[in-house]
């Protein structure tokens, strides 16, 4: 029988789509690509979420260790349209996976607004053997919405939202500009420290404008926090039959 996938991310956003798509689909496989790279807070959310689905979380891993390996032993950072961290590390296990499972719906976890709704489409565009469902965006739930929705159900943000940062992904993104950086110099010098050596090893740098160790202090911008707002659709919302 065909699998319904549902790609588990530790993001606020991820987690709720997962369990609308629960609630549809009971049989619904989730998965988790660990990169090597991410806080040490997500495996507690992990499990703090699997509670809550009262599901297992399937975690999948590359051969490589984390985000600083595949740079190491690639020697490339990223280009405008091309970052090796993230073939390596979870595009490539993702089709892995697919090459092994019969999979016939996937199950995304988009949220509502523009930017995301093209990468929905794209994503349709760019796969049209899958059946795609995005059920945040059909529900009208963006990112403070949903992380409302994870309050409500008693599940503590991740460390890395709730330090300030916009999203949960690795620590260290290749693909962070200059605040995002400067943050992290500060949040985790030894992170810093460490692609700013690679930087210069491999001669390239993850920005456009500076090498990291040539960074000012000052540059680039230091943005909001995301704070939890639940919008009236939020109300709509029920996870129970």
């Amino acid at each position: 029988m065909a699998e319904k996938v549902a790609w588990f991310s530790c993001g606020a956003t991820s987690v709720v789509a997962c369990k609308l798509g629960l609630k549809k689909y009971p049989d619904l496989q989730i998965l988790y690509i660990e990169t090597g790279s991410h806080h040490q807070d997500n495996l507690r959310f992990l499990h703090d979420c699997e509670k809550w689905y009262g599901k297992e979380i399937k975690i999948l891993r590359s051969a490589y260790k984390d985000v600083f390996d595949v740079i190491e032993r690639t020697r490339f950072i990223h280009s405008a349209h091309y970052a090796p961290c993230t073939n390596k590390l979870k595009t490539d296990v993702r089709l892995q996976y697919e090459y092994e499972h019969d999979i016939d719906t996937y199950i995304w976890g988009f949220e509502k607004g523009a930017k995301e709704e093209a990468r929905a489409e794209r994503m349709c565009q760019r796969y049209p053997k899958y059946n795609h469902e995005f059920p945040l965006i059909k529900a009208n739930l963006n990112k403070p919405a949903c992380m409302a929705l994870l309050a409500q159900a008693g599940i503590e943000l991740p460390q890395m939202y709730k330090m300030g940062y916009h999203n949960n992904n690795c620590i260290g993104c290749i693909k962070g500009g200059m605040g995002y950086w400067n943050r992290i110099r500060k949040d985790f010098p030894e992170v810093f420290d460490r692609m700013a050596k690679i930087e210069r090893k491999i001669g390239h740098s993850c920005l456009k404008q500076y090498f990291l160790d040539e960074l000012p202090l000052d540059a680039g911008r230091d943005e909001k926090n995301i704070e939890p707002q639940c919008s009236i659709f939020c109300g709509l919302i029920n996870f129970e039959d």
